[in-house]
C-alpha cells in the first residue's frame, strides 16, 4: 500500500475543495474561473512536489517540440474532429433524440473579430484550462491515488469524464454526452501518451478551431 505524505495529501484535497467551490459554489461562474484554477493548481503543485509543479500535471520539457505540437497534434485533432462530426454527435443526438445546442456559436458567420476573440477564449480557457484541471490535475491525482491498472484507469475516465461533460450543461443533455465522450477520448490519449499534457492541450485547442472555424464558414447550421 502506498505512504502519502501529508503535503501530498493536504495540498489536493484544498485543490479539489476550491475547484468545487468555483464549479458548484455561490460564486457567478465567469470565462474567467478555468484560468484561476489552473493557477490555483500550478500553485499548489509547486508546494507540493518542492518547486516542480509543471511536471507533476504532464508538461514535460522534452515533450515541448515542434513536430509534438505542430505536426501530430494538429494531425491528430483532425481525425478525432472527422469522428465528432461524422459519428460522435450524429450517434448521440440519434439515441437522445435532441440536437447538440451550440447556439452561443451561431452568430460567428462572417464575424472575425468576433471569432478570434472565441478562438482566444477557448485555448486559454478549454485547452490550457480544461486540460490543466481535468488531465493534469483530476486524472493525475486520480492515478498517484489509485495507480494506472487498466481497472483504474477506466474509473478515472469514467469519473472525471462524467464531471467533465456534466460542466457543458450550456450544450443540453445531446451536448452533455458529446462533450464527456470527447472527454472520454482525450484522456485515453492522454494515457497512450504517457501522460503528455502539452500534446492533449494542443489536440483540444486545434479541436476547438476547427469548430469554431466550421461556424464562422457557415459550415453549421443551428
Amino acid at each position: 500500500m502506498k505512504k502519502f505524505t501529508l503535503r501530498q495529501i493536504v495540498f489536493p484535497v484544498v485543490t479539489l475543495a476550491i475547484i468545487l467551490f468555483m464549479y458548484f459554489g455561490p460564486v457567478t461562474r465567469t470565462i474567467f474561473e478555468n484560468i484561476i484554477l489552473s493557477l490555483v493548481i500550478i500553485v499548489a503543485n509547486y508546494f507540493e512536489y518542492k518547486g516542480k509543479p509543471f511536471a507533476a500535471i504532464g508538461m514535460y520539457r522534452k515533450n515541448f517540440t515542434a513536430k509534438n505540437l505542430l505536426v501530430l497534434a494538429p494531425l491528430t485533432a483532425f481525425g478525432l474532429f472527422v469522428f465528432y462530426v461524422a459519428a460522435l454527435v450524429p450517434t448521440i443526438e440519434m439515441l437522445t433524440g435532441i440536437p447538440i445546442d451550440l447556439s452561443q456559436l451561431a452568430d460567428l458567420e462572417g464575424d472575425l473579430p468576433t471569432t478570434l476573440i472565441w478562438l482566444g477564449v477557448v485555448w486559454a480557457t478549454a485547452a490550457f484550462g480544461e486540460e490543466i484541471i481535468f488531465r493534469g490535475f483530476l486524472m493525475r491525482q486520480f492515478v498517484k491515488f489509485f495507480g494506472d491498472s487498466k481497472i483504474s484507469i477506466a474509473i478515472n475516465i469514467l469519473i472525471i469524464c462524467g464531471f467533465f461533460g456534466y460542466m457543458h450543461m450550456q450544450q443540453g443533455i445531446t451536448g452533455q454526452l458529446v462533450a464527456a465522450s470527447t472527454g472520454a477520448l482525450l484522456s485515453i490519449i492522454f494515457y497512450k501518451r504517457n501522460y503528455d499534457l502539452w500534446f492533449t492541450i494542443m489536440v483540444h485547442g486545434f479541436f476547438n478551431t476547427l469548430g469554431i472555424l466550421s461556424f464562422y464558414f457557415g459550415l453549421v447550421q443551428q
